[in-house]
């Protein structure tokens, strides 16, 4: 297949499982085994991570006035001078939304104390980390797993959240939850967003919170993650041609524009139904997989 048509074809799909439960690594390999791609060139093993930076940059649009406030409520509260403002994006509120807060728990500062809390561990196994995103049964295995705990952690732990907004995050949740990141950096399958939001709902967040915290949290993850492997694919190899250039340019404009549309809907959907029908999906995709290694 043509490669800009595939790079496309891989941005799409990006765009559409960034933010879904159901682990777009796993999508991102599997659409390039089914494209045919060569999964042992270097170029398209970079080109699957730094795609995702247009997914991420739909994160920081989409969110932009949430950004903003988040950053205005920082300085106040770094001056002790202000409160933290009410958030309107969480009807569900029960709590005062206005209590005032330390900048050391400001929303901002968790989300980077989880960055911090996954970065490391991750450089460290970070060969593990691309051993294990070449091996279809640790996938298959981590979108079972992944599925069972979601439905576990859904029907056990999310009925009585004690955080109903992100204002409300304490340090010891965004250490777990930091935590759970570095299960999905080190199993393929196992879905960024769905550990943050298990992570956050075993220790109190209700989904939606536990939702938003994930889309912020993915800002600083994977621009670290897509800058680290642009950056061993420089030192280590010829630098992308004007064609390879082009590709990654293609796929990366268009995971922006899928998941845009996406973030929206997935927000309504949470608040609505809950996680059921992605853990159906993933069950059924892991054992798709496992069938076509042992079939």
């Amino acid at each position: 297949m043509n490669d800009l048509l595939s790079s496309i074809l891989q941005g799409i799909v990006e765009g559409l499982t960034e933010f879904l439960p159901v682990s777009s690594t796993a999508h991102i390999l599997l659409t390039q085994e089914v494209l045919g791609t060569d999964r042992e060139s270097p170029f398209w093993k970079m080109f699957a991570v730094v795609i995702q930076l247009g997914a991420i940059l739909s994160v920081v649009v989409f969110f932009r006035s949430r950004l903003i406030g988040f950053t205005r409520s920082f300085w106040a509260a770094w001056n002790h001078t202000g409160t933290f403002p009410k958030n309107t994006n969480q009807s569900d509120a029960l709590a005062d939304p206005t209590v005032p807060s330390s900048w050391k728990t400001h929303p901002l500062v968790l989300v980077l104390l989880s960055f911090v809390v996954t970065a490391i561990p991750c450089l460290i196994i970070d060969k593990l980390i691309g051993e294990n995103m070449e091996s279809s049964f640790v996938i298959a295995i981590s979108l079972v797993v992944g599925a069972i705990a979601m439905l576990i952690v859904d029907y056990g732990f999310g009925k009585n959240p004690t955080t109903h907004t992100m204002e409300q995050v304490t340090p010891k949740q965004a250490i777990a939850i930091g935590l759970f990141q570095i299960l999905a950096a080190a199993f393929p399958g196992t879905s960024r967003s769905m550990s943050t939001i298990i992570g956050g709902q075993l220790f109190g967040l209700s989904r939606p919170v536990a939702l938003e915290f994930s889309f912020f949290l993915a800002i600083p993850v994977m621009i670290a993650a897509a800058a680290f492997k642009l950056l061993q694919f420089v030192l280590k190899y010829d630098p992308p041609t004007n064609a390879e250039w082009g590709n990654l340019a293609a796929g990366f404009f268009v995971s922006f524009i899928v998941a845009y549309a996406v973030i929206a809907w997935f927000m309504s959907w949470v608040r609505q139904h809950g996680f059921v029908p992605f853990a159906i999906y993933r069950i059924a995709l892991g054992l798709f997989i496992l069938w076509t290694i042992w079939g």
